[in-house]
């Protein structure tokens, strides 16, 4: 017969003994937390080396003894660019279709002159608004000139840039004013600049459709009657100066650019934060085809005036921006005997991020001595004043066919037929040949480095029975990564883990393979949990693959050395990558993929199950710069990686 007292002390015993284990289990997971969090390479690692590993992959201007050795530079910088960054993939098909053009009303301007509403396609499906002033009375040539826009939620119908329109017009010249992607009519999400990089994904350059819209509306106006070909001008403020300097050292149409607070050297950037650009301003490779010095340097012998302001509060002070453009352009312009056509201009008044009168007047002198003499009665240097005929946007606004496509809608479609892959062969023997032919295509991809791992370490601890070592692994000077290596016991195998939210978020993890035996080394590579760059993270994934490289390749690369340094420190079995998040199992697949005999397994707990829901999800480079590789879903998947990692398991829990 059971005493129900003593049932019920032994049921309290139990609960009581329960409930202690629970919290000593809560207690050791907290504890593990803290050691896993503790400082390793500090805040700014990551940072300097970013920075440095950029710097040293920026091309320096090249040297020119003559004007034909400068041009067969300047010639192969520009084919290069054309061919490499701006026309790649269906960007090809883009660039040969033809300029479908459809001009609308016309409104009344002001004195002089008058505008045309029209509309034209960049590339088949997306159309561009735009307006064109006309001077009312025109005879024989005369100049051109576009106006396009920056990152001004107003458009095509920002004040100073409709005054500046309208003087050119009074003054004779055609001027075609254009909408610009997220700004103005077409700032809409799918136009959002962080998404052309869904392009890039797809395999196809998301540039192509911002240079296209601007030599379209180069076409438009070279089209015109009165349009004289020797006197062609482009202009514009901050993302409209990015352009302007895209479009003018890229189209030798254009004789006359005034970039205005529009750009710096990719070089300046490093160092001045300030500067570091959106994603059409750091495409991929154009850091290894031509930085924007030699840019600068290709507008020779044309006329260019290169504005920027002493106070600026956005981007491109004219202290830190101006000084390395001209320093480039200068000796090219000596070369040909024009350094009267390259200017620069300095604004003080007001001095902040600024296209207002001081800078409009300095790009109508430009004007007045580059295309008319110098004669300031046949154009003249001060502005007319011309606030009274500013319109509204309603009454600047253009009708757009709909469904207009835009980044979003092109890259979905583009990702419908991808990858385009040849399937692991069902011949056994035949496997090996096709996964070296996979595995070097997936390299020309991620475009892996080879590190060899120094390690140093930090400092070591006990924690129950685990043993805590933290290390810092060096990988070929380039970049300091850390490591939390854990054990009990004398484990012979081995697991690797990494994750989205970083080590320290991994206690729960890490806990359930010491347990199961594994000694556990838990890295965060680039751009996750200490090795996050401190500041303006997703622009200096930018930056690392506009200088020719990838930021998927440099943190696949530095899980491979950290595991290959990790077979060095025992004889273990096995060795496992484990991944936490949807982006570090794309880096752990890439990892091992790229190593088969380093990595033994891969098990993937919340995985990203195919690259398709970046599109889907509509995501936009800034959260997830890795998994924006410039072409892996043309080449794979992530059932293709697992296809390469073949026949070592992979197991999602």
């Amino acid at each position: 017969m059971t005493c129900s007292r003593c049932s019920f002390i032994v049921n309290g015993v139990f609960v009581a003994l329960l409930t202690a284990t629970r919290l000593c289990a809560a207690d050791t997971q907290a504890d593990l937390k803290a050691a896993l969090a503790r400082e390793i390479i500090g805040p700014k690692q990551s940072m300097d080396d970013v920075r440095k590993f950029t710097a040293a992959r920026v091309p320096p201007v090249p040297e020119a003894k003559s004007v034909a050795e400068w041009e067969q530079h300047a010639n192969r910088m520009r084919k290069e660019t054309l061919d490499r960054v701006v026309f790649r993939g269906e960007a090809a098909k883009w660039r040969d279709a033809k300029t479908k053009v459809e001009m609308l009303d016309t409104i009344a301007g002001g004195q002089g002159y008058r505008i045309h509403k029209l509309r034209y396609e960049a590339l088949p499906g997306m159309w561009i608004p735009a307006l064109l002033y006309e001077p009312e009375k025109l005879a024989g040539k005369v100049p051109v000139f576009l106006n396009v826009n920056g990152h001004d939620a107003k458009g095509k119908a920002a004040d100073y840039k409709q005054v500046r329109c309208i003087n050119m017009a009074k003054r004779g010249i055609i001027v075609l004013n254009l909408e610009w992607f997220g700004m103005g009519q077409l700032r809409e999400a799918g136009f959002t600049h962080a998404r052309m990089n869904q392009l890039d994904l797809c395999g196809t350059s998301g540039l192509a459709p911002f240079y296209l819209a601007m030599s379209r509306g180069l076409d438009i106006l070279l089209s015109l009657e009165h349009a004289d070909s020797s006197r062609v001008g482009v202009s514009g403020l901050s993302g409209g100066g990015w352009q302007t300097i895209i479009i003018s050292s890229l189209d030798t149409r254009v004789t006359l650019t005034n970039p205005v607070a529009g750009y710096s050297s990719f070089r300046t950037r490093i160092d001045n934060f300030s500067d570091l650009g959106d994603s059409e301003q750091t495409p991929v490779d154009l850091g290894i085809t031509a930085d924007y010095a030699q840019l600068t340097a290709m507008l020779a012998p044309r006329s260019a005036l290169l504005t920027f302001n002493d106070k600026d509060d956005c981007c491109f002070a004219s202290d830190h921006a101006l000084p390395p453009l001209v320093a480039a352009a200068e000796p090219i312009y000596k070369l040909y005997g024009k350094e009267s056509r390259l200017r620069s201009h300095r604004n003080s008044d007001p001095g902040t991020h600024n296209f207002f009168l001081d800078n409009r007047q300095a790009l109508y002198r430009m004007i007045r001595d580059q295309w008319y003499d110098g004669d300031d009665k046949a154009f003249p240097g001060a502005e007319i004043a011309s606030d009274k005929e500013v319109k509204t946007a309603d009454e600047l606004k253009i009708e757009i066919p709909p469904p207009n496509e835009d980044f979003h809608t092109l890259a979905t479609k583009l990702a419908e037929s991808l990858p385009r892959s040849e399937p692991r062969p069902a011949d056994s023997t035949a496997a090996p040949k096709w996964r070296d032919a996979r595995v070097k295509q997936l390299t020309g991809v991620v475009k892996p480095q080879r590190y060899d791992a120094a390690a140093e370490t930090v400092s070591t601890e006990k924690l129950g029975d685990t043993e805590v070592i933290r290390w810092r692994l060096k990988l070929n000077a380039e970049w300091t990564i850390p490591v939390v290596d854990l054990a009990r016991a004398k484990p012979t195998k081995a697991a690797l883990v990494i994750g989205d939210e970083g080590r320290a978020a991994l206690a729960e993890k890490i806990e359930a393979l010491l347990a199961s035996g594994h000694r556990v080394f838990a890295v965060d590579p680039f751009y996750f949990g200490e090795s996050k760059v401190e500041s303006r993270a997703y622009l200096f994934a930018l930056l690392v693959s506009t200088v020719g490289e990838r930021p998927l390749g440099v943190q696949a690369s530095q899980v491979i050395a950290a595991a290959q340094w990790i077979k060095s420190q025992g004889q273990f079995d096995s060795l496992t990558l484990v991944t936490v998040g949807p982006r570090t199992s794309v880096i752990g697949l890439t990892a091992a993929a790229l190593d088969a005999r380093t990595i033994s397994a891969v098990e993937l707990h919340q995985p990203l199950t195919s690259l398709k829901l970046v599109l889907e999800q509509n995501r936009t480079f800034d959260q997830s710069p890795e998994l924006f590789c410039f072409g892996l879903l043309e080449s794979f998947d992530v059932p293709q990686l697992k296809e390469l990692i073949a026949p070592r398991p992979v197991s999602i829990q």
